[in-house]
């Protein structure tokens, strides 16, 4: 297997995106885009398998993530500038994409690909998201972001309140995986590794901000898609799901039981197989193995 290595993309605004990237780069390319709070290594299992199928992966910390730097000013948290973000990161691609986004990642995926960012978009993936989320699951999920600004002295306190985000989700024995999403400061404590002021831009719990700016690129998504959603998720409900069937008739809904909105992390190889079926169902790329 082609091993994975490091990327850095510049974006328009001068910031630095760092990606893993991996797999043939002559196959079709999935783009990984994970939710806000997340970094790429919520991806790692999914990266890896995707590989083995014989895709070549990109898999970035978005802006105001991970290893990625922070936007310079807060209005740099824009729905527009992640999708310009994207589009800087398939520019050289000259080949067939796939977007997989979740949550936040879904709804830049999706914006992009309904704004003709990404003209060789063929396959879009959303993951437990849709254009107008459920108002009780998004202020669950702010209330998480805005939680702990003083940070953590150790990582089981870390992981203690992720567990009392999703109790449903088996609390690891050992929480050092944890410590690539925190970053260490001078103070001595461990922070989540995202910068805060992207709460200022990302849209409240009602109405969702975004919401309007998906509507009026819905038309433009023409692509298949397919939406996994968690059978548990409090993001995506039933109205949700038909307004996205109405907007968007070629979606096709794969659920995952047991699975709360962080659906890869809750059940992965459900997940996986769910996804790299619909993708060899649809041609995408007709794979190299």
């Amino acid at each position: 297997m082609t091993s994975i290595t490091r990327r850095e993309y510049r974006t328009s605004d001068g910031l630095s995106l760092i990606a893993d990237v991996g797999g043939d780069k002559a196959a079709p390319a999935v783009i990984l885009l994970h939710g806000g709070g997340q970094t790429r290594h919520s991806w790692s299992g999914a990266m890896r398998r995707l590989i083995v199928e014989g895709y070549q992966v990109i898999n970035f910390d978005a802006r105001g993530h991970g290893e990625s730097d922070w936007a310079k000013i807060t209005s740099g948290y824009s729905l527009a500038a992640r999708g310009d973000d994207l589009r800087i990161v398939t520019d050289d691609i000259a080949g067939p994409v796939a977007l997989v986004g979740a949550s936040m990642g879904g709804m830049t995926s999706f914006y992009a690909v309904g704004s003709g960012l990404i003209p060789q978009a063929a396959a879009l993936v959303l993951v437990d998201i849709v254009l107008r989320p459920a108002p009780s699951g998004v202020k669950k999920i702010e209330e998480f972001m805005r939680g702990h600004r003083n940070g953590f002295a150790t990582l089981e306190e870390a992981a203690a309140a992720v567990a009392a985000y999703n109790p449903e989700r088996k609390r690891p024995n050992d929480p050092s995986g944890l410590r690539k999403n925190l970053r260490l400061r001078d103070d001595g404590r461990l922070y989540w590794h995202w910068d805060p002021r992207i709460l200022e831009e990302r849209p409240s719990a009602e109405p969702p901000a975004w919401t309007q700016e998906l509507l009026g690129v819905a038309g433009g998504v023409r692509t298949p898609t397919l939406l996994v959603r968690g059978g548990h998720s409090d993001i995506v409900d039933d109205a949700g799901v038909e307004e996205l069937l109405k907007l968007v008739p070629q979606t096709e809904v794969y659920e995952v039981p047991d699975a709360g909105h962080m659906v890869a992390g809750d059940r992965n190889d459900a997940f996986n197989d769910g996804v790299i079926d619909f993708l060899k169902r649809t041609g995408f790329g007709q794979a190299h193995r």
